[in-house]
């Protein structure tokens, strides 16, 4: 299924606009689960969802395109961490909203529970690629609060791009969302990239319940899975990484580097 036959299929949802969404379903913190999925997929799980499923609109679209840049330490200590399957780890990205040029700076931490808690500030759309003082201020800010063992004075540069196109369901009875993201890629900053062009990752993002789109998947024989788009493409762009938490969705699903 391509990205047009994916945009028909989800045409036939209701919309919810994005105050709306962000009212309802915000989870800044919150609990995620990935699937890895043929694309072939996304259009019987939107069918199995009923009407009740809605989709983000804005200003007439349904999907969107995203461009991440990722930042890491000189020896990786944001990778090696979730490489290692540390509890206690954090990412930092910029992500750019491509539609409407909108930029923001956002850092992932894992609390005490294994809980995502995800907290953003607004980023200069024309500097993607940069942290102003500000910007490590307010990054230097967050991983201190979150108290991580052994991370202090973080030396950060770019590590790693990912682009892919994405869509947003909202799930009323759960308040809970699912985002399917398409036309995957991941690029180094030597030029390498990766891609993958049949595979969906789609994410479960809930408060505490499950939700019926995980009820559905599990009901199917999907189970959730550690793919994760920062450690997993760095680890297929980066082989010479230690990379046993994600070998076998290397192995099976990713190509070879161009």
């Amino acid at each position: 299924m391509t990205t047009v036959d994916i945009d028909r299929t989800m045409a036939t949802l209701d919309p919810v606009s994005l105050q709306e969404l962000l009212v309802r379903a915000a989870l800044q913190e919150r609990v995620d689960r990935k699937y890895l999925l043929p694309t072939t997929d996304i259009e019987p799980l939107m069918q199995a969802l009923g009407p009740d499923a809605r989709i983000l609109e804005i200003d007439g679209r349904r999907t969107f395109d995203y461009e991440s840049v990722y930042f890491d330490t000189p020896d990786l200590t944001c990778y090696l961490l979730a490489a290692h399957r540390r509890r206690r780890r954090f990412k930092i990205r910029t992500r750019t909203y491509v539609d409407s040029a909108e930029c923001w700076l956002e850092v992932k931490t894992r609390d005490k529970r294994g809980h995502t808690v995800k907290f953003r500030q607004q980023h200069d759309a024309g500097l993607p690629t940069a942290l102003s003082p500000g910007s490590r201020q307010f990054t230097d800010m967050v991983v201190t609060n979150a108290a991580l063992p052994g991370v202090s004075d973080l030396s950060l540069a770019p590590s790693l791009v990912t682009s892919y196109h994405r869509s947003t369901l909202y799930l009323p009875a759960t308040d809970s969302r699912v985002t399917i993201d398409t036309d995957l890629q991941w690029e180094l900053d030597t030029g390498e990239t990766i891609a993958l062009t049949e595979m969906a990752i789609v994410e479960t993002k809930t408060a505490t319940r499950v939700s019926q789109a995980d009820r559905l998947l599990w009901r199917s024989g999907r189970r959730p899975t550690q793919i994760s788009k920062y450690g997993t493409g760095l680890a297929a762009l980066r082989p010479d990484l230690p990379s046993t938490k994600w070998h076998r969705i290397l192995r099976r699903h990713f190509p070879v580097a161009a």
